[in-house]
């Protein structure tokens, strides 16, 4: 069986696409750095195992990566999906799990790293936005892309009118790629090439039709 650890921040909606797409060989554990993040209730009501390592106890980042780990390995995990986690984790954190910890991030990378995505792309005029599932790697927003889906920016769109359409995509491939992990059909090269069934062919993007 697999083990799988989602990390949240807050409500959550990426963990439950994920936990509502888990394939039945999986096992999955729940942590976040918030006590209060509505994520956590979603989970506890699934039955799943839930834990909080709040940052706010380790002034230190370094301290809140080691906590963080060791809550970590109790489930000793094959992925660690992050799914809304809204801390910046150190080097040596990432070192650990390269090649078994994965994102989601709100652009179409490299497009957008960081934050405020949806207020970067509206500023920059860009006519096609979308999001990101990619290997995380001590550069932020910048590892290996397994897979990525666009949406049309809409005349009139706001932050929010563009940031329900991507999440609506969101919720499309990050369980997709995590089935893909899951089902060991992913290869990441030595040179930071991602494979999907031996084929460079993993990064392709979706359009979503216009009204999604």
């Amino acid at each position: 069986m697999k083990s799988i650890v989602i990390l949240i921040s807050g409500r959550g909606s990426n963990m439950r696409a994920l936990v509502e797409a888990n394939p039945p060989e999986c096992k999955i554990a729940v942590i976040s750095n918030r006590p209060a993040a509505e994520g956590l209730a979603y989970a506890r009501a699934r039955g799943l195992a839930t834990a909080v390592v709040d940052h706010r106890d380790y002034p230190a980042r370094a301290n809140f990566d080691a906590a963080l780990s060791a809550a970590i390995e109790t489930h000793r995990p094959d992925l660690v999906l992050l799914a809304g986690f809204m801390r910046i984790l150190g080097e040596d954190f990432v070192r650990r799990y390269q090649g078994r910890l994965v994102n989601i991030h709100p652009s179409l990378l490299p497009a957008f790293p960081g934050m405020h995505t949806h207020a970067a792309a509206l500023a920059a005029g860009v006519k096609i936005h979308g999001c990101t599932v990619h290997f995380v790697t001590p550069d932020l927003d910048s590892g290996p892309i397994l897979i990525q889906a666009a949406v049309p920016v809409l005349p009139g769109d706001t932050e929010e009118s563009l940031a329900a359409r991507v999440l609506v995509q969101e919720h499309v491939i990050y369980p997709r790629a995590m089935r893909w992990l899951v089902e060991r059909r992913i290869r990441l090269t030595d040179a930071g090439q991602v494979l999907l069934d031996g084929e460079q062919s993993c990064d392709t993007s979706m359009i979503a039709p216009a009204g999604q």
